[in-house]
């Protein structure tokens, strides 16, 4: 039988293993967000479903990640025009 403790630490590694996958979504979001992206191959990539990732970006950042590619390249357009 595992210890007490233990269940609550492979939860917690579990939150961990997922939110940096999470991360690095995101970084390509922010690396790639010029190109063509879906959601498949972000999740993909991640080793995660689709319907997975989506509903875990929501939580961790409090959008979907097409809502997130949208406003990183608006927030890109409005650099560009306020710099030229």
């Amino acid at each position: 039988m595992c210890r007490p403790g233990w269940a609550r630490a492979l939860t917690e590694a579990q939150h961990l293993r997922t939110l940096v996958r999470l991360r690095r979504v995101r970084d390509r979001i922010d690396r790639e967000h010029a190109r063509p992206l879906d959601v498949l191959a972000l999740a993909r990539a991640a080793g995660m479903a689709a319907g997975q990732l989506v509903r875990e970006f929501e939580l961790a950042y409090g959008s979907s990640p097409y809502a997130y590619v949208t406003e990183r390249r608006a927030a890109v357009r409005r650099a560009a025009a306020a710099a030229g």
